[in-house]
């Protein structure tokens, strides 16, 4: 057991994905690669959060520690049991940090809140009345003081209920109740899947030739479910990922594919290069015994 300072809470570490929903305990408690998983306990030896990740100049234990919050754990785990796959409240906006200059600009009485850059067309902010330039500053009486918090509190809301949110709008406060939608949770997190999954521990189908041709590939294969505990799922795969090479072979279409995996070698990391949104990730993928 090691023991260290809680330094930060609420800390935002946007993933691949760009989401950003998950509001990380900051520590410098010394853990390795390999400790995620494992408890962080409070000096009342309760859990408060379980360990996700570290940052560190060397690779080992120094620097510093991120832990997901017991509570968003829980949650989860709930929704695991409940409808075996994760949802998380969305709106559907882009946003950014308010400066003293803009709290200024906008009647705020200090720099505060969550600036609306955009709002997706069709969406829950859409439709409940949110528009470009407001500046959110409280969801349900919780206080947004840095538009980081946005999506950690939006996130926890069950999609369809109703919320109380405090805008700032022309210099003036303003109130809308406003449907939360939902997104959806990846796929990785499923508590099952079908039997059709594959060594890799994933369902493949063919790619759309639509999404072929905006990503400018020749080919590839789509994951249609991963299954829970895979070694595609370690590797940090999820459903709508199209994988484009496994070790040396470049996979074209589901033949190619299909024959690839079954020559895949026990124990050894094989690189694996796929696409998600748009963005080619090249990651390593191990089948174990």
């Amino acid at each position: 057991m090691t023991a260290g300072i809680i330094s930060a809470i609420g800390r935002s570490l946007p993933t691949e994905q760009g989401e950003n929903y998950v509001p990380f305990i900051q520590t410098d408690v010394a853990i390795n690669r390999g400790n995620s998983g494992g408890p962080l306990f409070n000096l009342d030896g309760q859990v408060v959060g379980i360990n996700s990740q570290i940052y560190s100049p060397t690779g080992g234990s120094v620097g510093l520690s991120f832990s997901i919050p017991v509570s968003i754990a829980s949650n989860v785990v709930a929704q695991l049991r409940e409808n075996g796959k994760v949802k998380r409240g969305f709106l559907g906006v882009g946003i950014s940090d308010v400066n003293k200059s803009l709290a200024e600009a906008m009647g705020l009485p200090s720099p505060m809140g969550a600036a609306i850059v955009s709002v997706m067309p069709g969406s829950a902010a859409d439709d409940g009345g949110i528009l470009p330039a407001d500046i959110i500053v409280s969801v349900d009486g919780q206080s947004i003081l840095r538009s980081g918090d946005l999506p950690h509190i939006v996130g926890l809301v069950k999609p369809d209920t109703k919320v109380k949110i405090v805008v700032y709008r022309d210099g003036k406060r303003k109130k809308l109740t406003i449907k939360v939608g939902a997104l959806e949770g990846d796929d990785s997190m499923r508590a099952s899947v079908d039997d059709g999954a594959d060594r890799l521990g994933i369902s493949a189908i063919a790619a759309e030739k639509s999404q072929l041709r905006t990503l400018r590939l020749r080919g590839g294969v789509s994951i249609a479910e991963v299954l829970a505990d895979s070694p595609a799922d370690i590797a940090g795969l999820i459903a709508d990922d199209i994988i484009v090479q496994l070790g040396y072979s470049r996979i074209d279409d589901l033949e190619e594919y299909q024959s690839v995996i079954v020559e895949l070698p026990v124990n050894t990391p094989v690189a694996i290069r796929f696409y998600r949104q748009g963005q080619a990730i090249f990651r390593t993928i191990q089948i174990n015994q």
